[in-house]
């Protein structure tokens, strides 16, 4: 009875309670926020990187080697978002998340991706083809890429909690990146109507990149995909 008592007294708290919000301009830390509510408001752009089929790699092959195709995917990721500016705010099994701000917001997400692409096909794959010369698997990634305002909370109980992200961007990047048409990257009109064309371009032809669909899944939404990459990491 005590554990249902304190329950009752925290769904109560938390929709009774008066919000308190604040624009942001940096992306928060988990300590910026208290566990009540609070938020910060934040227009930004969202990417999920994602390892396609996981649940095949875990069920037909070792432990050890899909944890490192996890690492080696994850760790490329990771290190190409910061480097980009983004600010990585989650990993969730086999895909990270990586919020960027700013006026270049969609340009560095979006091209994040095309990066991220490149490290695939000529970091990773080689990689794996000279350790494993006689394994079968071939790994395939997704990235997705939203923007919009967001909203951001702490979440959870003392000494255990993290930061909520509620908004289209990252609800729509999480299931961008979860799509299996065999496009390495998937963006939504929102991103490319607002990214640079440095981006939108291919390099040497000059012809665009990214080829137009409809999201059926989503009411036949706007958005677009490619499996084209940036040519240096």
């Amino acid at each position: 009875m005590v554990l249902r008592e304190d329950l009752e007294a925290a769904v109560k708290k938390i929709f009774g309670e008066i919000w308190s919000e604040r624009d942001g301009e940096v992306v928060p830390e988990p300590e910026d926020l208290n566990l009540g509510n609070d938020a910060v408001n934040l227009n930004a752009t969202v990417l999920y990187a994602d390892i396609s089929s996981s649940t095949v790699l875990v069920d037909s092959y070792q432990s050890q080697f899909a944890a490192e195709i996890y690492k080696t995917f994850l760790a490329c990721a990771a290190k190409i978002i910061k480097d980009e500016g983004g600010v990585i705010t989650a990993y969730d099994g086999d895909r990270v998340m990586g919020v960027f701000i700013g006026k270049s917001k969609n340009t560095s997400a979006v091209r994040t991706g095309l990066r991220i692409n490149t490290s695939v096909l000529q970091l990773i794959r080689p990689a794996l083809k000279a350790q494993y010369s006689t394994s079968p698997y071939d790994l395939k990634h997704v990235v997705g890429v939203d923007t919009s305002n967001l909203l951001v909370s702490r979440i959870g109980v003392r000494n255990d909690n993290d930061l909520v992200w509620v908004g289209r961007a990252a609800n729509y990047a999480a299931k961008l990146s979860a799509l299996n048409d065999g496009f390495a990257t998937y963006i939504t009109h929102s991103v490319y109507d607002n990214m640079h064309e440095t981006v939108k371009y291919a390099l040497t032809t000059k012809q665009d990149m990214w080829q137009a669909r409809r999201w059926t899944s989503m009411n036949d939404m706007s958005i677009y995909a490619t499996d084209h990459y940036w040519t240096v990491i």
